[in-house]
């Protein structure tokens, strides 16, 4: 089975919950040898929905394949040194406790430079460690309030301000991490040099959310208010047609053009200045997406699939989860796979999404159960059987 482009990096991952896991699973689906250091107690999303009772619930599955678990207690002196042993071979370090605790442990940047001038040492938390809030812990849901996340969602539905339901914050930040890892793999590949990276949550999602909605406030003096139009319209959602929704985004002076031919009223972007180009459909966009809605509403979902298909007008009938499931799309190329897992049977296991023509990604062994592979991995680093006999009996691993 092909390794992966990462193949023969090492990672050891201090990471629980959802944002380091995602990094690291997908560092690990490209080849890493990723090493899940856990506490005696395990990661708490380990118990999180069906068979949480045996510390393999359904995220916690699709968060920590390819990966090989460790427990040490890093609390006492011999876990410690055990950590800074596996750290001598490793290339990466990944962290999102706050930095705060991981120098309480003895586990600080100098301290793992010394063993390890390589590593790539990284934190993933809350806060950025120049601000006022750099001791502070963090949540999805907070970077969501705290970002202008939820603000923007308040807006646009016209009420009170609203999480998404997805855990947008920890998989966007995740996502992020995994990309400045590989960064980060890549300049030691010329340097030769590891270092500390910091990357915080709440400035990770501003930089995505203000990105949209600084708009007019960009300038100095300002030219207009802070807010996307197009994102803020009360009208920018689903559209109703006759038996259900649809996405449909008619965006650019063409798509527009063949959109008014499609429903039979070609010379309407000439008539009103309000289609005319795309400076006037923001500055209307609660016209133009109202206009959209209406047009739907007249034909089924099917109907307008067919119509606007053959206009070359990008369009969507909304998925439920249970039909998302069943896409032809996602079959055709085998996104969904039932795949076996010794603990608790037949799961449901989603692709690595990115198509490589030669160092494919794969799923080399399911999540670990707690543990695992403890005295595997120390074996690899030296440790003896008298020695893991010792820690075990400790409650060390």
């Amino acid at each position: 089975m092909d390794q992966g482009p990462l193949s023969g990096i090492r990672v050891l991952d201090l990471t629980s919950v959802i944002m380091g896991p995602y990094a690291t699973q997908h560092l690990g689906d490209l080849g890493a040898d990723v090493i899940k250091v856990e506490s005696p107690q395990g990661d708490s999303i380990r118990g999180v929905g069906p068979n949480g009772q045996k510390g393999l619930g359904p995220l916690f599955l699709n968060l920590n394949r390819n990966k090989r678990s460790v427990v040490l207690d890093l609390k006492q002196e011999l876990g410690r040194k055990a950590l800074l042993k596996l750290a001598e071979d490793a290339d990466v370090l990944l962290y999102n406790i706050r930095p705060q605790a991981m120098e309480r442990l003895g586990l600080g940047y100098r301290v793992l430079e010394a063993v390890n001038p390589r590593l790539i040492y990284v934190g993933a938390y809350g806060y950025g460690q120049g601000g006022k809030y750099a001791a502070d812990p963090a949540f999805d849901d907070l970077i969501q309030a705290a970002s202008g996340m939820a603000h923007s969602l308040s807006l646009a539905q016209d009420g009170e301000p609203l999480y998404i339901p997805i855990t947008i914050v920890d998989r966007s930040v995740g996502v992020y991490v995994y990309g400045t890892i590989c960064a980060a793999l890549f300049d030691r590949s010329r340097s030769g040099k590891g270092q500390k990276i910091d990357i915080p949550m709440f400035e990770t999602m501003t930089h995505m959310v203000m990105g949209d909605h600084l708009f007019g406030q960009v300038f100095d003096p300002p030219q207009g208010s802070y807010g996307y139009p197009r994102l803020l319209s009360k009208s920018r959602r689903p559209y109703r047609t006759l038996d259900g929704y649809m996405g449909c985004t008619v965006y650019t002076d063409a798509q527009w053009q063949r959109f008014f031919c499609a429903i039979g009223r070609a010379t309407l972007m000439d008539e009103d200045r309000r289609f005319s180009n795309i400076g006037a459909r923001t500055e209307h966009v609660d016209f133009v997406y109202s206009f959209i809605e209406k047009e739907l509403s007249s034909r089924t979902t099917a109907e307008w699939v067919d119509v606007l298909g053959r206009a070359d007008i990008p369009c969507f009938p909304v998925h439920t989860f249970e039909s998302l499931r069943l896409d032809p799309h996602l079959a055709d190329i085998g996104f969904f796979s039932m795949q076996e897992h010794s603990e608790v049977g037949s799961i449901t296991s989603m692709k690595h999404p990115a198509e490589w023509s030669r160092t494919s990604p794969s799923t080399r062994h399911q999540a670990p159960s707690l543990g695992q592979h403890s005295r595997e991995v120390l074996t690899e680093a030296g440790f003896t059987l008298a020695e893991l006999d010792h820690m075990e009996h400790e409650g060390i691993i």
